[in-house]
């Protein structure tokens, strides 16, 4: 029979590491195994233990990935008040996975270079494009419920208010590895644009 304590340890380490890759890989996609066994607080061959290698510890963060994804909606509850409330809620929710998704932006980006240029030619710069598969009937719905409210422009559909989030988000995301703002300046400003941006024609 396993001992629970040691497992909880196994998975606060499995943990430390992921968030590990996340924070170091969302800053530089080439940095080593080395550093992230050493931003985790492990030896090398610990990381090796839970994450034979690269795709290993790649695959699992896409796994964190969706999970935090989920949970970031949830958390919004985009079935409640307004369809522009909801979708600054998501907003603000979806800021706090500046580095999750800041990979998730440069992974997407870095397929699709390969793909249209080959992996021995240079493609255009990282970021701007959204990560895909992340707008949901949850998103929709709020969109059509803020079209019908008043809240959000019923000329603006539900895909292009997607790539608008993405684009603000990218942008604030810029600003906070700056240093020049505070997270909550830049959060501040990054929902006061876009409410702007989606609010109904008065």
């Amino acid at each position: 029979m396993s001992d629970p304590q040691q497992s909880a340890t196994r998975a606060r380490t499995r943990q430390a590491i992921i968030d590990a890759a996340i924070g170091l890989l969302a800053q530089n996609r080439a940095a080593p195994l080395g550093e992230i066994a050493t931003a985790a607080g492990v030896g090398r061959t610990t990381l090796h233990r839970y994450f034979a290698d690269r795709a290993e510890l790649l695959a699992a963060i896409d796994v964190e990935g969706d999970l935090r994804l989920e949970q970031a909606i949830t958390r919004a509850r985009l079935d409640e008040g307004t369809g522009a409330e909801a979708l600054l809620r998501l907003c603000q929710e979806y800021f706090e996975l500046g580095d999750l998704l800041s990979l998730m932006f440069g992974e997407q980006q870095a397929t699709a270079d390969a793909s249209c240029f080959g992996p021995d030619e240079a493609g255009p710069a990282a970021g701007g494009s959204e990560p895909a598969g992340l707008s949901t009937p949850a998103f929709e719905a709020a969109v059509r419920r803020g079209h019908h409210d008043g809240s959000i422009d019923p000329g603006l559909p539900a895909y292009w208010l997607e790539s608008i989030l993405w684009a603000h988000l990218y942008t604030a995301w810029s600003f906070t590895t700056q240093g020049n703002l505070t997270r909550y300046e830049v959060l501040r400003l990054t929902l006061r644009t876009l409410d702007g941006a989606i609010a109904g024609r008065r």
